[in-house]
């Protein structure tokens, strides 16, 4: 079987299993989860960079413009979450606090 057969594969069972799993987390772990998925994303970043780095020569290959919409989608990802993070954390103060 060829490598990128495997790793498509890998790909698409990973994704469906994160959204099982997301969806089942109650809305009282939401701000957590949140915070784990920043964490993740930045991950996701760094490696992308890596990635990028690596590249020789001129022309860039495939996997360094997947690797650069890779680092876009985290970093939307990790600013959203702060956004959705403070909002939530904000229902939490007392209306004078606000």
């Amino acid at each position: 079987m060829e490598p990128w057969v495997v790793n498509v594969a890998i790909f698409v069972l990973a994704v469906f299993v994160g959204d099982h799993v997301i969806r089942g987390v109650t809305p009282a772990l939401h701000t957590p989860l949140m915070s784990l998925t920043n964490a993740l994303s930045g991950i996701i970043i760094v490696g992308a960079l890596l990635e990028i780095a690596s590249v020789e020569g001129g022309d860039l290959p495939l996997s360094a413009w997947l690797a650069a919409l890779a680092a876009l989608a985290a970093a939307i990802n990790i600013f959203g979450g702060f956004l959705v993070t403070q909002r939530m954390l904000a229902m939490y103060k007392k209306r004078g606090e606000r």
